[in-house]
């Protein structure tokens, strides 16, 4: 081999050993570059902010409104309009709501389409998240409604010739017209229910303070003479039978107690002033006497 030869196969040589140093370079620089992806950690996408919501039992509409407005949750009237405002409000005996819940939730079919969700929006405690508008929210209680409502119960409403809509109007006058403990007492609120069935059954007027304030938006829990007066079919002194829906939102003591009354022959009861008695009667006269007995 002479020197030419020579030469010319060290210059291969050296071609060979850096095309090698490159490709080792290029593969040392990717399988470190995947190394380090490996170690990156991943993103982590946060969860939604969540808050709590306790909505009491009895509570209207506007109560639950109110509620979410002092937490800021929004300014203006969002739950109040998409609910379908307070019954009572409904002058025109006309509204329009945003959405007609009664095709995903069959209970609300008996409901009548000119009255509002009164007494559907179920009490309870509500994770939401911060997010929720009001109509995601009203689903979120109609569902729970939903649950609560057993097969079982629905069969009994239907098997006593009554109506959800009627079952939870007279549900909602229990909720506010029974004592607070009673609120926690199935049997006297099954009492009371029991009362406010049989003066139905007689054509006696429910004559329910509490369907007053309903109209008056207040807490008195007896209205004056003049009061008395008002042309409303929500004024149970001056219609009989129920009013035409709900005055507030009934929990599932009151909504039992409507559907499963206590059978007696009493037609009155009054309650002390502290709330922590309830005395019954089968006649006016007896509870003209516990009146002036019990609320001296």
């Amino acid at each position: 081999m002479n020197f030419i030869d020579k030469i010319k196969k060290k210059i291969v040589l050296l071609i060979i050993i850096a095309i090698s140093a490159l490709v080792f370079s290029f593969l040392s620089i990717f399988i470190l570059s995947a190394y380090r992806a490996s170690k990156i950690e991943p993103v982590k996408i946060a969860p939604p902010l969540e808050e709590t919501a306790i909505l009491l039992e009895g509570w209207t509409i506007e109560n639950i409104d109110q509620y979410f407005k002092e937490r800021a949750k929004w300014q203006g009237d969002e739950f109040f309009l998409a609910a379908g405002y307070k019954n009572v409000y409904n002058k025109a005996n006309k509204q329009e709501f945003a959405r007609d819940f009664s095709k995903e939730f069959s209970f609300l079919i008996d409901k009548p389409e000119n009255l509002s969700l009164e007494g559907y929006l179920f009490p309870d405690t509500y994770r939401l998240f911060a997010s929720s508008t009001p109509e995601e929210i009203i689903i979120k209680m109609l569902s729970n409604f939903d649950k609560k409502l057993t097969p079982e119960m629905r069969a009994d409403i239907k098997a006593s010739g009554k109506t959800i809509h009627e079952i939870i109007t007279m549900a909602s006058i229990i909720e506010k017209e029974a004592p607070i403990y009673a609120q926690t007492d199935s049997e006297a609120a099954k009492i009371i229910s029991g009362i406010f069935w049989n003066r139905i059954k007689i054509g006696m007027g429910l004559q329910s303070d509490a369907s007053l304030s309903y109209i008056y938006n207040d807490n008195k829990p007896i209205h004056s003479g003049e009061e008395l007066e008002v042309d409303s079919l929500y004024n149970t002194y001056k219609y009989r039978g129920l009013p035409p829906g709900p005055i507030a939102n009934p929990g599932l003591i009151a909504i039992k107690a409507a559907i499963y009354p206590s059978e007696t022959n009493y037609y009155y009861f009054l309650t002390t002033l502290d709330g922590s008695a309830i005395y019954y009667a089968k006649t006016y006269e007896e509870h003209l006497r516990n009146k002036y007995k019990y609320l001296k």
